[in-house]
């Protein structure tokens, strides 16, 4: 039956427009933006699965700078501490050339002292940041109690450092977890090093080397004294270089982790939203085809009451 009052095809031909047609703004909304879930409408889990990764990532990023900056110190103080060792080693040189030397005891004591002042200049220079590791700042000051104390005979007694002796310790945050399903942080432990009690040390061997400008018994005393105990600080200040090595190299390697897990959080990502393109583009183009047979199919729908006026002719 034919009526002009209900067209039904009409009305099943826009239907299907329609639903052609909302399907098309989806498929082009996904082209434009290249995802396809966008808000949590569109997949509620995969939503909330992704912002909280996406969190994850942007912490371990912002965790991963701060390493940097962590790294930056440790490597200045490394620097510092490996050419106070060089230093020191030119230092024991010096002390070695002088034993059972006859003469030139008063050019070996400028050159000692020479080495020092370097060794003060470059541990006031090894901060990084204002991060002091290496205790530059309590260099010269009465936070070293008791300064370095050399006897007769050459045994050096190291004075203390009333802020660490032993080296403080800092936590550094290396990256996130949730493990057992409770949010945390993980960290490493970086030591900080006495190294300006080791310089006053050095200092101190140079000040009291006047006692060997003789070549008396007492002289010579003096001086295989100074040698042990300037052989003991070099192998102090050695340890505290590669120390510090060892904990640079740990902050690259968990930084290195840090940029594998980043990327694998945000391939995770992509692959729950990010929409295929090639599927998309293939999706357009049927959909485009649709939407023009759905209009045609529409427009004859539409046309179909004219033909009942041929019956009234």
């Amino acid at each position: 039956m034919s009526s002009i009052n209900t067209n039904t095809s009409a009305m099943n031909a826009l239907s299907t427009l329609r639903s052609i047609n909302k399907d098309l703004e989806s498929t082009q909304s996904r082209i434009s933006t290249g995802l396809k879930v966008e808000s949590g409408k569109d997949n509620a889990a995969y939503f909330s699965i992704s912002e909280t990764m996406e969190g994850d990532s942007s912490a371990y990023s912002s965790i991963n700078e701060g390493l940097t900056l962590t790294k930056n110190s440790i490597a200045t103080a490394r620097l510092g501490a490996e050419t106070i060792q060089d230093l020191a080693q030119d230092f024991l040189d010096k002390i070695s050339f002088a034993q059972g030397a006859e003469g030139g005891q008063t050019e070996i004591e400028n050159d000692l002292n020479e080495l020092v002042k370097q060794m003060e200049t470059t541990l006031s220079q090894s901060t990084f940041n204002g991060d002091d590791m290496l205790a530059a700042g309590d260099y010269g000051t009465a936070n070293i109690s008791g300064a370095g104390v050399v006897s007769t005979t050459g045994v050096l007694t190291l004075g203390t450092n009333s802020n660490s002796a032993a080296g403080a310790t800092r936590d550094v945050v290396t990256g996130i977890s949730r493990a057992g399903g409770t949010f945390g942080t993980t960290s490493i432990e970086v030591s900080e090093h006495d190294l300006a009690v080791l310089v006053d040390g050095f200092k101190q061997l140079a000040t009291g080397f006047a006692a060997a400008a003789d070549n008396s018994a007492s002289g010579a005393a003096f001086l295989a004294g100074a040698l042990s105990s300037a052989e003991s600080v070099l192998g102090l200040t050695t340890d505290i270089a590669t120390k510090l090595g060892q904990s640079e190299q740990s902050i690259e390697n968990q930084q290195e982790f840090l940029t594998a897990v980043v990327d694998n959080i945000d391939s995770g990502i992509g692959a729950m939203i990010d929409a295929d393109m090639e599927e998309e583009a293939a999706r357009l183009q049927a959909l485009q085809v649709q939407q023009q047979l759905a209009t045609q199919s529409l427009s004859i729908a539409n046309s179909s009451p004219q033909n009942i006026l041929s019956l009234f002719q």
